[in-house]
């Protein structure tokens, strides 16, 4: 119900009260009007309660009308009537309040949900930086401790073994804290997007979504209606990192591999990522029903 429609309900519910106050005097004395009338009236001055369910009040009060004018033998309909009126008009109004207590609740949850993945993914990215850095302070000690042996043979071997396995576990911590920021990433993305993200695997320092064939209209170079989805979750998972992207596609048809890459990055670029990190190809062979497209991301 718009604001008009609500303001006027209220000016005739609100006449509809004076009317009562003016019946005659009989209605004054009539206990069952008097009782209806306060509570309708209660329901009335409840703010939380006050704009939902004019249509239901309204109807309610025309009945408190009609029992007030109602002559003898028309009065237990009529009083019966008054009463359902009421009640209707009642659980109008909490069920208006309730579902606007809901949506409210909902809209709240969705933003400390999305509030707390980005926190998740805040921190994992400030780990994968002090990492780094570790991992960069480490490899120029032990470059120091490499030039410093270079006289001794037998102890430069010993340093740089000593080296690759330090590096090694720099470079498996690293490249477990990437994934865990990547995963975050993917969190996040299918939260803002409401899609869910193609598959993936980890390639080196890269990440490669695989699109099905059910992501192209068949035959065809445009994205089907899964397709578009999945685009919407990878440009949302684009936009939180930084790193470039690179779109291939598959097919015996060189014109339509390369057309199919081209939708799959216009997409992308639709969702809101730059043009200029985003680079599209084709692959020769056939495309399959597992594999017709690629999106490999740097991580």
């Amino acid at each position: 119900m718009n604001t008009l429609s609500r303001t006027l309900c209220a000016a005739v519910l609100g006449a509809g009260l004076l009317g009562l106050a003016a019946a005659p005097a009989r209605a004054a004395d009539d206990a069952d009007v008097t009782r209806l009338q306060a509570r309708l009236a209660a329901l009335q001055d409840d703010p939380a309660l006050a704009r939902a369910g004019l249509y239901e009040r309204m109807d309610a009060q025309r009945a408190l009308v009609a029992l007030s004018k109602a002559r003898r033998s028309e009065r237990p309909e009529a009083l019966y009537l008054a009463e359902r009126r009421l009640e209707i008009a009642e659980l109008a109004a909490a069920n208006e309040a309730a579902r606007a207590e809901l949506v409210r609740l909902d809209l709240r949850r969705s933003e400390l949900l999305l509030a707390a993945s980005r926190r998740e993914a805040e921190h994992a990215r400030r780990e994968s930086e002090r990492l780094r850095i570790q991992a960069q302070i480490q490899a120029e000690e032990a470059e120091r401790l490499r030039i410093a042996a270079e006289a001794e043979a037998a102890a430069r071997s010993e340093v740089e073994q000593a080296l690759g396995k330090a590096t090694g576990r720099q470079v498996a911590q690293l490249s477990a804290a990437r994934r865990k920021e990547a995963g975050l990433a993917r969190q996040e993305a299918e939260l803002v997007s409401g899609s869910k993200l193609p598959a993936s695997r980890f390639e080196g320092q890269r990440e490669v979504f695989t699109l099905p064939g059910s992501a192209y209209a068949p035959g065809k170079s445009s994205l089907s209606g899964s397709g578009t989805s999945a685009a919407a979750a990878l440009a949302a998972y684009l936009q939180i990192g930084k790193g470039q992207a690179r779109v291939v596609a598959w097919g015996n048809d060189a014109k339509l591999a390369q057309a199919r890459a081209a939708a799959l990055r216009d997409a992308l670029v639709a969702g809101g990522v730059p043009a200029a990190r985003i680079k599209a190809e084709r692959k020769a062979g056939a495309a399959s029903n597992a594999r017709a497209a690629e999106v490999s991301v740097d991580l």
